[in-house]
């Protein structure tokens, strides 16, 4: 027999850009616009003293070097800031990530192991389904149980559902593990419905890229973007 419930779960955005305009430090690339503009400011003033009375700077070029001044500037400063928001949202992500520690998430995938006679998964579907079935198959492939998960609408398209670990027949199945489908259909049409597979995060791991691993133990590392739900 299996149960079904529903989840919801949040995944609150950190305000990441609060801080790009609060007080602190002068960065590097700050330093590097106010030398650059004092380097050009100090060749022009030299420029307009050494001219030639006959030959004077024309007002054209002068307005056009400025330009080029705060153009360089501008995008000196937006890369400052954009590398100090990728900043906020690295430090905010981790932070996120390290609260999974302990927790069980929903990721995509099929597995069902079973622990103790109890068993967890979930299911994603593409839109409402007048009836959602679950098939759980043993390590042969076999079906060894079917339940009709019910009827869900378009504000329960997520959930997740617990197995007991019996078979058709109402046997008690041995701890292992399994492996499940689902199949959807509304108004007698098929419905999309991606098995998920939920597991536990055991530790938080940084990858090549500077993104973040979730260690769920015996399903391997999953990326942090590719959690659908907390649990």
């Amino acid at each position: 027999m299996a149960t079904v419930n529903s989840t919801t779960s949040t995944n609150p955005a950190a305000d990441l850009y609060a801080q790009i305009n609060s007080a602190g430090g002068a960065s590097a690339a700050t330093s590097e616009i106010e030398e650059t503009q004092n380097r050009f400011l100090t060749l022009l003033v030299a420029q307009l003293q050494n001219q030639d009375p006959l030959n004077p700077l024309d007002n054209a070029q002068v307005t056009q070097q400025m330009a080029q001044l705060s153009t360089v500037s501008g995008i000196e400063k937006l890369n400052a800031t954009m590398a100090k928001l990728l900043t906020s949202y690295s430090d905010s992500q981790s932070m996120q990530a390290a609260s999974l520690i302990g927790r069980n998430v929903m990721v995509a995938g099929n597995n069902l192991p079973m622990v103790e006679g109890q068993s967890v998964g979930g299911v994603a579907l593409s839109a409402p389904a007048d009836s959602v079935l679950l098939s759980v198959k043993d390590a042969s492939g076999k079906v060894v149980q079917t339940v009709d998960l019910g009827a869900r609408d378009a504000n329960d398209l997520t959930f997740y559902f617990s197995w007991d670990g019996t078979d058709a027949d109402g046997n008690v199945l041995p701890d292992g593990n399994y492996t499940f489908e689902v199949t959807a259909s509304a108004n007698g049409q098929d419905v999309a419905a991606a098995p998920m597979q939920i597991g536990m995060v055991n530790a938080l791991v940084r990858d090549a890229t500077g993104g973040f691993l979730l260690d769920l133990g015996s399903f391997g590392y999953v990326s942090f973007d590719k959690v659908l739900q907390i649990i």
